[in-house]
């Protein structure tokens, strides 16, 4: 019990230091980002200059080392001011995921240093214009030539689409799928026009197109089949990551309520004096409590390798994204006709929210994972 609380204390004061350059830093700057849109420049620096970029990533290729509950309370933290700053954060740590459990030493040594160390962002590449959360229904193609592969297809909904450096890519390889590593440089890639989002409008997503695109062999992540099953269990480990976002937009938003309705008075006396609002308050703060209760444990499953992680990361990214949108909704209801507003931030939070939703595999499909882990148990 001693050694756990003593790991409990350094993640809560790690907490506080990656709470306090949120605030200090992120935070004056989340408004800005949303109405004029991205790239996240400024924010991306900043992470830069904090080491966080290469938080996730392993420490023999210039990254922090950090494990999962490390990640998750960055991102919970980051996003509690700035959903976008705490996507932007945590991209490398995600995408290169993959490449740091299958690729060649060669590749890691290729790609792995330089986004640790903020040099060059990454980028994933899964879904398609016909298939989301499908992911078996993908119709890019790889095929061999030479020395080279050569990737045909078009990937949508691609977050850091002509930002980023590196992309990760699933695509069809003979009679299975593989996963590749491409180059904003390599010839025969290409970008679509930045879409115009409903939230999440600092951060850049676009179409990536491979016409042709030729990459290097030494490309390849892993071996030539099997690549949708090592991409199901990177994403055990990065859907608690995108909880950990949608928590803290939950916890933004119950932050934002409470501040106001304890300023805002009605017939004389502030709002927080109500008994109606403070049920309203209180409601809210167990829909956020929960979801990070569900959440850690799935980031403790995860991090003892317990076969239940992936059930439990399905459950914990539903649960606090749904606490995100419900949570945001009501924040905007409690500031009245204010929060309708981009004067206050619970109108972003609210459109931030819905994407986590969505995002990372829908709601709908973690509610399927997790009723067959039950049926099939």
């Amino acid at each position: 019990m001693n050694d756990m609380t003593q790991s409990w204390d350094t993640y809560e004061a790690f907490r506080e230091t990656v709470r306090r350059i949120a605030r200090d830093k992120i935070e004056p700057l989340a408004a800005a980002l949303d109405k004029n849109g991205g790239p996240p420049d400024a924010q991306f620096a900043i992470f830069v200059e904090n080491d966080l970029v290469g938080l996730g990533l392993p420490e023999e290729y210039g990254g922090s080392g950090a494990d999962l509950m490390a990640q998750v309370i960055a991102v919970e933290e980051m996003a509690r001011v700035c959903s976008v700053s705490g996507l932007t954060m945590s991209m490398a740590w995600g995408t290169l995921h993959p490449l740091v459990n299958h690729g060649s030493e060669a590749l890691k040594r290729e790609v792995i240093p330089d986004c640790a160390s903020g040099r060059q962002r990454t980028a994933w590449c899964i879904t398609e214009p016909q298939g989301g959360s499908d992911m078996a229904a993908m119709t890019t193609r790889a095929v061999e030539d030479g020395a080279h592969w050569v990737l045909n297809g078009t990937k949508r909904f691609i977050t850091n689409a002509g930002w980023a450096h590196w992309y990760l890519v699933v695509a069809r390889l003979d009679e299975d799928y593989a996963i590749f590593m491409v180059h904003a440089d390599d010839p025969g890639i290409s970008f679509g026009a930045p879409e115009d989002k409903m939230g999440l409008r600092g951060s850049p997503t676009a179409d990536v197109i491979f016409d042709n695109c030729r990459i290097p062999l030494g490309r390849l992540v892993g071996d030539r089949k099997g690549g949708l099953s090592r991409m199901g269990r990177s994403l055990t480990q990065s859907r608690p990551v995108i909880a950990g976002q949608a928590l803290g937009v939950a916890q933004g938003a119950l932050d934002q309520a409470v501040a106001y309705v304890k300023q805002r008075k009605s017939q004389g006396q502030a709002l927080a004096r109500y008994q109606l609002i403070q049920e309203r308050i209180g409601d809210m703060a167990i829909r956020v409590e929960s979801a990070r209760a569900l959440l850690y444990r799935a980031v403790e499953f995860a991090l003892r390798g317990d076969a239940g992680a992936r059930h439990l990361a399905s459950m914990a990214k539903a649960a606090c994204s749904d606490a995100a949108m419900s949570v945001a909704v009501d924040a905007v209801q409690l500031h009245g006709g204010y929060g309708y507003l981009r004067d206050y931030p619970v109108e972003r939070m609210m459109r931030d929210a819905k994407i986590t939703q969505i995002y990372e595999g829908t709601n709908e499909i973690q509610r399927l994972i997790t009723a067959k882990h039950l049926l099939t148990a």
